[in-house]
């Protein structure tokens, strides 16, 4: 039989976790559906939307690296956030772009104080929608700062994103200090990259999950802050995915469950 079903599309693609998520809550809900990885490249974009916008039973895709810029160049709508980050994660079968890191940085941030001092480090993409997920957030642009390596990145974003070219800094102990939300958007910590060496004092949000425990959140955990781990962020931004596909809401109460088996 014939059931509606949705890709992750990028090159490579094997990695990814989406397809154990969406079908761990399809098969919760006893949701007839898939949720199927599909290896494309930047060349193959075009022909993977010709086919797909003639099949009826497709519902969209979840875009990873290196298609998330790219992507931008076949839909026939781009959300406004997702427009500012300049990267999709999520289109929808009408082709519509979206991108639901910022949407998960804005609910996993959401309850906390808005005038709460944020800093934020990287400076590509995840960094992007992170600030954007912050400001959806309702925090102050005064109140938040993008650090990283190369100050002219972080200059930039500042300017694009707070209205404040001077709201950048560096990865300097000084330079982070006070910061009630410290928020890695940067592949530092992830496995192959330097760790950051840094002493929180609020929040930690670490965006990385390979691995798990970062030194960054094993510091936090050490000096009993709250954290927010890489998958607590991939399975928000799953779940705000997976409403727009599957027209209904992800089965939030399994999430142990969930956990449980992405770390399998």
């Amino acid at each position: 039989m014939s059931i509606p079903y949705a890709d992750v599309i990028g090159d490579p693609v094997a990695h990814s976790k989406s397809p154990l998520i969406h079908r761990f809550w399809l098969e919760r809900l006893g949701l007839p559906g898939d949720y199927r990885a599909e290896r494309v490249s930047p060349e193959g974009l075009a022909g993977y939307f010709d086919t797909r916008r003639g099949d009826p039973l497709w519902r969209g895709c979840n875009v990873t690296m290196p298609l998330k810029e790219k992507a931008l160049d076949y839909l026939a709508s781009i959300d406004e956030s997702a427009r500012r980050i300049g990267a999709v994660n999520l289109v929808t079968s009408r082709r519509q772009g979206l991108n639901t890191d910022a949407l998960a940085v804005a609910r996993l941030l959401s309850g906390h104080p808005t005038s709460a001092k944020v800093r934020v480090i990287g400076t590509g993409g995840a960094a992007r929608a992170a600030l954007q997920g912050v400001l959806s957030a309702g925090f102050a642009k005064d109140h938040i700062s993008i650090h990283g390596r190369n100050p002219d990145k972080t200059r930039q974003l500042a300017g694009d994103f707070l209205d404040d070219p001077a709201r950048h800094g560096d990865l300097a102990p000084d330079s982070l200090a006070g910061a009630n939300i410290l928020i890695n958007a940067s592949p530092l910590g992830m496995t192959g990259f330097p760790a950051l060496g840094i002493e929180p004092e609020g929040l930690v949000f670490d965006m990385v999950y390979d691995p798990l425990e970062t030194a960054l959140l094993a510091a936090a955990r050490a000096r009993g802050l709250p954290v927010i781990d890489g998958l607590d962020m991939l399975i928000e931004q799953a779940a705000e995915a997976f409403a727009i596909l599957f027209g209904q809401d992800a089965p939030r109460q399994h999430d142990a469950a969930l956990r449980a088996r992405l770390v399998a």
